[in-house]
């Protein structure tokens, strides 16, 4: 299915991997409920292997042109390279992913955890990068609880954005590796944010969302973050979408360090 064929389908309600309800109507333009529709199918495709990874880039390409064309005729969303190299290090645009939480819960000693080459969104049997942050909690019984609170731990928004596409229906034993994860598009960076492991999530596809909004509650849902050899962590990847729009990740240690704190 080709993006520009999509007659109008409108998402509603927790749309996620496994199935979805829409409502579809007479349109020659795309929704932004339209885009996070494509998107959600075509991750997962990539995911069951039910694509080939040049026609997952294409429709890929599409999808972030689209959203980018639909995003720029606004007011104020279009910025240049130089504008959003000063938001990166301005210190009031990013919000940390995890309340209560710092900078000294990124693994490693200077975010070493990052390994971006290798990777490939489109083809689900590349393995061995690792394009993300992980950020952990105290969690010494591994029950998804925080031990400081005995509650879960808040997975916030880093930036402001567009919730495209979120999974809420992973079981133990699935071999799936993100478990439920959420994909949020900031327009004004262009990229893609991925929040992985959670528990519970509390958005849905076509939500706006600001940053330091709780989207998750963070959990150990995937196949390896299930183990027990895995600490209770959040899985953080962003990826800037390239002219021609396809996705190259970038390491956001960078970010994370200027990020505002959430208590």
């Amino acid at each position: 299915m080709r993006l520009m064929g999509i007659l109008g389908a409108v998402l509603i309600g927790g749309l996620n991997a496994a199935s979805s309800q829409v409502i579809t109507r007479n349109s020659d333009e795309p929704t932004l409920y339209t885009y996070c529709q494509h998107f959600q199918s075509l991750y997962t495709q990539i995911r069951e292997e039910s694509i080939t990874p040049d026609s997952a880039r294409l429709e890929f390409s599409q999808i972030m042109h689209g959203l980018q064309e639909r995003f720029r005729s606004r007011a104020n969303a279009s910025q240049d390279s130089l504008q959003r190299d000063s938001l990166y290090r301005s210190g009031r645009y990013f919000a940390f992913p995890i309340r209560g939480y710092a900078t000294s819960a990124i693994g490693g000693t200077h975010g070493e955890g990052y390994r971006g080459k290798g990777f490939d969104l489109f083809d689900y049997n590349v393995r061995g990068s690792h394009p993300a942050q992980d950020i952990f909690i105290a969690d010494r019984n591994q029950d998804a609880l925080d031990d400081r609170t005995s509650k879960p731990a808040d997975v916030l928004a880093m930036s402001n954005g567009l919730v495209l596409a979120i999974e809420t229906g992973w079981k133990p034993g699935s071999e799936y590796r993100g478990g439920n994860w959420i994909w949020v598009y900031d327009p004004t960076l262009h990229g893609l944010f991925y929040y992985a492991h959670n528990n519970e999530i509390y958005v849905t596809p076509g939500q706006w969302v600001q940053a330091g909004q709780k989207l998750a509650d963070m959990g150990r849902t995937g196949y390896n973050a299930y183990k027990t050899r895995s600490p209770t962590h959040l899985h953080l990847m962003y990826l800037q979408i390239q002219p021609n729009g396809l996705p190259e990740p970038v390491n956001t240690y960078p970010w994370l360090l200027t990020a505002q704190v959430s208590k």
